[in-house]
């Protein structure tokens, strides 16, 4: 019997929201990196106040595209100009559906002429990939997926190996490592330092406010290069950064991970949906939080909405093209930073200590992430002006936060409130308890919301919001 598609499970659900909204796949798990390797408060602070190594060897899928068309292929998936995109040189790709709407995001590395690397969470992945297979394009692939989530005891190998230094002492850590001044890399391109021997590729750019270097290469040498790293940033008090707190950064930078891919409707994208698995990512992805809406299409969104209007250039040929030109006038939601009232944030972790009283949905900490993709109502005398899509706490701003996108009225500075659980007491996913809803105050406030990032940030997507 061959293996069901995306499409024919839906078909057979009836109801795409309903599905996700009940799926049973569990806790989402950053592979392989430990949990924390000091404490997750002081693995925050270090991004701030000295510097942090991130490994991001694991939790990304990977496709490298080779071939003739290769750059045009890429330039068919994406809202992003390709113009004088040139070998060395990077830049944050925006895959859309046929309708205009996200299917997800990631990083497309320029390695050489014919060659491109993609690094981005699954969704992507499988689009690229689908238009490799079917698109008529001259061009091989080799995929890459993500490590395995429960290894089980089983060795992981990846292909490449991917680490970032971060944080005011970045510089000073990796000039020692080169062995002397680092080379002129501007922002989103790509360099070579020395490191321990190697000539290892570098990628200028910043996660969590100040500039900082992501290397990569063979897995096989990534032992090596992380020793060097470790050894050259002790007198600079550089933190190694675990799996709990490494997500967190986005809540002060700005970058929403985890949209709902916009691939479960539409007739142009049938094709693709007979063509995904029903047991990927798609199919077993889960949605959370107290927005519920009965169309699955009021969850997808669009790159103005997620702060990429100033990538969408229609200066060539892509997917969503078209509809992306009858969006552009707008008016348009925005993203911003939800800060949490700290009292009504305090309610819900004391909740968890009344004695036979139900609790608030549990929050965790530092991330209160429970679905592959969140969507909790904000709401504004009674209506609903938008939704909180990426939540959790920051040590270093001492605040709940999460980020969203708001309607077009809604201002810096108002006050909203924030239904925080499921209706009915929780819907049948794993990651929920039953439970109360909470209606949480919540102040609206720019993206990025550290000041360091707003104010000495390269100049792009996260900046032009404030």
């Amino acid at each position: 019997m061959s293996q069901r598609s995306l499409e024919e499970l839906l078909q057979s659900a009836g109801n795409p929201v309903r599905l996700l909204r009940n799926s049973r796949i569990g806790a989402y798990v950053y592979p392989v990196v430990p949990s924390e390797f000091s404490n997750w408060r002081d693995e925050q602070s270090a991004w701030h106040k000295t510097a942090v190594l991130f490994d991001q060897s694991h939790h990304m899928a990977e496709i490298t595209v080779k071939g003739p068309d290769a750059l045009k292929l890429m330039s068919y998936c994406t809202i992003n100009s390709f113009a004088n995109f040139t070998p060395n040189r990077a830049k944050q790709m925006v895959p859309c559906s046929h309708d205009g709407c996200v299917i997800g995001d990631g990083i497309v590395f320029h390695l050489d002429k014919g060659e491109l690397l993609f690094v981005g969470r699954t969704p992507s992945v499988n689009w690229i990939q689908f238009q490799v297979e079917t698109g008529g394009f001259k061009v091989d692939y080799i995929r890459d997926d993500r490590s395995p989530s429960h290894p089980r005891g089983k060795a992981v190998i990846r292909r490449h190996y991917r680490f970032q230094i971060q944080g005011p002492n970045a510089a000073a850590i990796l000039e020692k490592i080169n062995g002397g001044p680092l080379p002129e890399i501007e922002f989103f391109h790509i360099g070579v330092i020395n490191i321990a021997g190697r000539k290892v590729r570098a990628l200028r750019h910043g996660m969590a406010g100040a500039p900082g270097l992501e290397m990569w290469g063979p897995y096989a040498e990534g032992d090596q290069i992380r020793d060097a790293v470790l050894e050259a940033g002790r007198e600079f008090d550089l933190v190694q950064v675990g799996s709990r707190a490494y997500a967190s950064n986005t809540l002060e930078s700005g970058w929403i991970p985890s949209p709902l891919p916009a691939v479960y409707t539409g007739e142009k994208m049938k094709k693709y949906r007979e063509w995904l698995p029903a047991n990927g990512y798609e199919g077993t992805g889960s949605i959370g939080g107290s927005f519920v809406s009965d169309s699955i299409e009021d969850y997808y969104v669009t790159p103005y909405e997620l702060g990429y209007g100033p990538f969408v250039k229609f200066d060539h040929d892509f997917i969503g093209r078209e509809a992306l030109q009858k969006k552009s006038e707008g008016p348009h939601r925005r993203k911003v930073t939800f800060e949490w009232n700290g009292q009504d944030l305090a309610g819900i972790l004391a909740s968890l200590l009344v004695p036979g009283a139900e609790p608030c949905k549990f929050f965790d900490l530092p991330i209160a992430n429970y679905a592959s993709s969140s969507y909790d109502k904000v709401t504004k005398d009674g209506r609903t002006v938008g939704f909180s899509m990426f939540g959790g706490y920051s040590y270093n701003e001492r605040a709940g936060l999460s980020l969203g996108i708001v309607d077009p009225d809604v201002h810096i500075g108002d006050t909203l409130t924030l239904v925080w659980g499921e209706e009915g007491g929780g819907t049948r996913k794993t990651t929920v308890e039953r439970h109360r809803p909470v209606a949480v105050r919540v102040k609206v406030a720019p993206v990025p919301y550290a000041r360091e990032a707003r104010e000495t940030y390269h100049q792009g997507w996260r900046t032009r919001q404030v």
